[in-house]
């Protein structure tokens, strides 16, 4: 990435999360350039990362070797169908919207090497995971480079085909207002056991936070980790045995079933 030029189309929350690891990672500010239509926003990333940013998307993308299109999925047709006649064969579009295809997205901007990609909001902490489907004609080389890009903002996982883009959506893009919900629920309990508010809630926030980290540093999986802290007949056991008990396996499935329908759905309404 040290000559590779960035066009970022849309320059908000997600953009500048990637343009500050970009920037982090060691990229000069003049190889990244950002559009967006609202004065405020350009200001905005122009001030914490000295980059050029218009309001003009065919101006931002001249010369780019990588265009990144972040935009809201509502307003990508129209996006694209204007950028489409400004782009150059060799350009790598990078696409960061939920529910929009490869098939609509090369519909609207014609024939272009192409990543789809699915980010979460905790890369806006450096800590995302993104899920990356990359088109026939994109190259090792342009592969590494979204690779790259996505990276500077967590860790990126490359999928085999484009339909498990809904399944990466239900893990990881939808996740993280699992965890919230989680943290919630366990904060709310804890009050009703006799805990302050503001106790029980750093107590959930705080064991999720090690509970995630400990599974992420572990060379085992989930389960066993779960195992070793249940010891037979104590606390752990008895809450495990609860939430199985009431489904929580098959709560969670289903869940994650209905996020990847509707992921899948948003698909077929968006691409028209």
């Amino acid at each position: 990435m040290s000559k590779t030029r960035i066009a970022f189309i849309g320059a908000g929350n997600m953009a500048s999360s990637l343009i500050g690891g970009l920037l982090a990672k060691g990229l000069d500010a003049a190889q990244i350039r950002a559009s967006d239509p609202g004065a405020e926003t350009r200001a905005k990333v122009t001030a914490e990362h000295g980059i050029e940013v218009f309001a003009d998307n065919a101006q931002a993308v001249q010369d780019a070797d990588v265009i990144v299109i972040a935009v809201k999925p509502q307003a990508m047709k129209a996006v694209c169908q204007d950028l489409r006649p400004h782009l150059k064969p060799h350009q790598l579009l990078v696409s960061i919207a939920a529910g929009i295809t490869c098939a609509s997205l090369l519909n609207w901007l014609g024939n272009q090497p192409l990543v789809r990609c699915m980010p979460n909001t905790p890369a806006l902490l450096g800590k995302g995971v993104s899920g990356l489907f990359a088109t026939a004609d994109v190259t090792a080389e342009q592969r590494q480079q979204a690779d790259e890009l996505l990276s500077a903002v967590g860790i990126v996982l490359w999928v085999d085909t484009e339909a498990q883009i809904d399944a990466v959506t239900a893990v990881s893009g939808s996740g993280p207002a699992y965890f919230f919900l989680l943290i919630e629920a366990m904060t709310a309990a804890g009050v009703k056991l006799g805990l302050p508010r503001e106790v029980a809630e750093q107590l959930a926030q705080h064991t999720a936070l090690g509970a995630a980290h400990m599974a992420v540093a572990s060379d085992v999986d989930a389960a066993e980790l779960r195992r070793r802290v249940t010891s037979p007949a104590g606390t752990t056991e008895a809450a495990i045995t609860s939430f199985q008990a009431d489904g929580f396996e098959a709560i969670v499935e289903k869940a994650l079933s209905a996020a990847a329908h509707r992921s899948a759905e948003m698909a077929e309404q968006l691409g028209q």
